[in-house]
């Protein structure tokens, strides 16, 4: 007979917060990982589930081997018991694995090997071949409703006022960074986990449309006509050309670089001079020394009070949109 699983499991993040006293963040979870180099938190984030399973199976292993050897039975090996408890003990975070873990495993692996079917209750089986039925019924139809279909909200036929603006879920930020860089307002959601209905209310309240790479935020498009998109290219460049292309958008030049990367906001009319950027970033962003000598414009966003100036990394990402974006020079 199969032993149950209990009802209620606990997560690896409640094991690791009630043994070790580490809380896991899962902040990054939804963080663009087609960006490479991996940023070094993505990189913390990605080896931590391997890293404390592995720290709680040395602290199980020690706990066994305790018990096995300081048993009631066992009372001549006592001197061994506590030698065995001081080497565990001073490993660190190095894994204690040797022959005696393995006769362990072997022993008692056939009895702990579930099925991922042992692992749900008989009530919920028949639901999941209902829904797979149902899902199948209705693939068809749910390919179809992920084409764009048009208008835009902000279409002058529908009373819009023709400036497009777009709604970057967490999944795909990075996306609405390059939005921003070709001069396209994109935004983002106000909290870090937004339900659905907040997306939407954002979305009609600022004439937006949602892009996103989450087919489950589907199912909300009758919800909301032509204003949710999925968003099909996984790399930043090619979703910026995929969106481009989808809603028929015409960049220009001297729209380039015209938006806040940080914020989405709206950059002053009248630029800067150096005294006044300097001035303006006291105790906010430092101006490199570099530009002291030279004559630069600097730019400060409305909303966030970001400086920008048109040096090298200026021209580079000029470059690289107008080779994205097909503008001739």
């Amino acid at each position: 007979m199969q032993k149950r699983l209990p009802k209620e499991t606990k997560s690896l993040a409640s094991i690791c917060e009630e043994l070790l006293n580490v809380s896991l963040s899962k902040e990054l979870q939804c963080s663009d990982w087609s960006c490479r180099p991996l940023s070094e938190g993505q990189i913390q984030y990605a080896a931590s589930d391997a890293y404390y399973l592995l720290y709680i199976f040395d602290l199980f292993h020690q706990k066994v081997s305790i018990e096995e050897k300081c048993s009631p039975t066992a009372e001549a090996s006592d001197e061994h018991c506590s030698q065995r408890a001081s080497e565990c003990s001073s490993s660190g975070n190095d894994i204690c694995f040797d022959g005696y873990s393995t006769s362990i495993i072997t022993k008692y692996s056939d009895r702990i090997l579930l099925t991922e079917s042992d692992t749900k209750a008989r009530s919920s089986r028949r639901k999941e071949k209902q829904k797979l039925s149902s899902d199948a019924k209705c693939k068809e139809k749910f390919d179809y409703n992920t084409e764009w279909m048009g208008p835009p909200p902000w279409d002058p036929s529908v009373g819009g006022d023709g400036y497009p603006k777009f709604l970057c879920d967490v999944m795909i930020e990075g996306l609405a960074k390059h939005l921003r860089c070709v001069g396209l307002d994109a935004a983002t959601p106000s909290c870090r986990k937004p339900q659905p209905r907040e997306l939407l209310d954002q979305i009609y309240k600022e004439g937006r449309i949602l892009l996103t790479r989450d087919a489950k935020l589907i199912k909300y498009q009758y919800l909301a006509t032509n204003q949710v998109y999925r968003v099909k290219s996984l790399l930043k460049h090619d979703q910026l050309a995929e969106v481009i292309d989808t809603f028929q958008l015409k960049i220009s030049e001297d729209r380039l670089m015209s938006r806040c990367t940080k914020c989405n906001g709206s950059f002053i009319q009248k630029p800067l001079t150096l005294e006044e950027a300097i001035e303006a970033s006291k105790g906010f962003q430092v101006i490199p020394s570099c530009l002291f000598n030279r004559n630069m414009e600097f730019w400060k966003c409305t909303d966030c009070n970001q400086l920008y100036w048109e040096g090298t990394q200026y021209h580079n990402a000029v470059q690289k949109f107008m080779s994205v974006c097909n503008i001739s020079e």
